[in-house]
């Protein structure tokens, strides 16, 4: 039985980097049992910070062999905040490469949140015969809409009116002249001045991180002490959202019929104002043997209570599945 923090992990028994590009490097640790049933785990973002053991927390280490991926440009990967030959594609191509080069023959689960979550679609409607379940948190599909529901203030504004009006106000010359608010901060995040990109992405992510819980917790900026995270974070998530995530149109819903067969779980909460609760709806009705589970006191965060409990108790219910 898992604690109700989650499950403990030793550190790495093997951790690494892994030569994708001539360009990109990616950093990858593995934990849990040797030889036990692989999973994935693909963190947010884009751009989301990378993987700590801490991410291990959903997966019980006498059962399942984790594996955890810093994509490109993200956590120990480098280099560090790297748009170059950073997309979509090339992520599905690293997981793949990472696959093979860990000795894994097909992934037991395939675990995503938020970012992760769209990356596990795209990447399962890709190589659905390598994919043998699916866990999935915070449904993202990519999409403008989904984009002008955090960022043009349709929702969160009515909710969090006093981090929008900080949020927005930061680039109000700009807006005023007719940029989106995405378009401002992608234009000062990634301008060649350090201090005024750096200042720029610590208010583009003290933003999200302001309206990812329902109840902030205390500690919810601390990481804007930490420059390397706070430019990988957003540079990489405007970099991924001016190009609508390098998906074409809908991309995501009208490939789903490849993945029908795939066992897939969704834990979805019902206050994220980060990734509207409707995509995980959409995503159930377009896998009717899917199963969504909605954490009734939850925002965007996978850490809130209700959430993680339940996808503890989803990854521990799929540890019985053959695939």
């Amino acid at each position: 039985m898992a604690p109700e923090s989650g499950y403990i992990h030793d550190d790495a028994f093997d951790e690494g980097d892994l030569q994708v590009s001539e360009l990109h490097r990616i950093h990858y640790a593995q934990h849990g049992k040797r030889g036990g049933k692989p999973v994935v785990f693909l963190h947010g973002g884009p751009g989301g910070g990378g993987c700590s053991k801490s991410n291990a927390v959903f997966f019980d280490p006498a059962v399942y062999h984790v594996v955890l991926l810093d994509q490109r440009g993200a956590g120990k990967s480098e280099p560090t905040s790297e748009t170059r030959e950073n997309n979509t594609k090339l992520l599905i191509e690293d997981i793949e490469t990472l696959r093979k080069h860990v000795g894994v023959q097909k992934w037991h689960m395939v675990f995503g949140g938020s970012w992760g979550s769209t990356l596990s679609l795209a990447y399962a409607e890709a190589h659905p015969e390598v994919c043998g379940s699916l866990v999935l948190r915070g449904v993202f599909f990519g999409t403008k809409q989904e984009l002008d529901y955090a960022l043009a203030g349709h929702v969160t504004a009515i909710v969090w009116p006093e981090e929008y009006e900080t949020f927005t106000s930061y680039v109000a010359e700009a807006r005023e002249k007719g940029k989106t608010t995405l378009q401002a901060y992608h234009e000062l995040i990634h301008s060649d001045d350090h201090d005024r990109a750096l200042e720029a992405a610590k208010r583009w992510n003290q933003w999200e991180l302001s309206v990812s819980h329902l109840q902030q917790p205390a500690s919810m900026l601390e990481v804007l002490e930490d420059p390397r995270w706070v430019m990988s974070h957003a540079k990489l998530e405007t970099h991924y959202f001016v190009n609508e995530c390098f998906f074409e149109k809908d991309q995501l819903l009208r490939d789903v019929g490849k993945i029908k067969h795939i066992p897939t779980s969704i834990v979805q909460g019902r206050y994220d104002l980060v990734c509207p609760p409707r995509a995980a709806w959409e995503l159930h009705k377009a896998l009717p043997k899917s199963k969504l589970y909605w954490s009734a006191t939850a925002g965007h965060s996978a850490k809130e209570p209700g959430t993680l409990k339940k996808l503890i108790e989803v990854c521990d219910e799929y540890a019985a599945l053959e695939v």
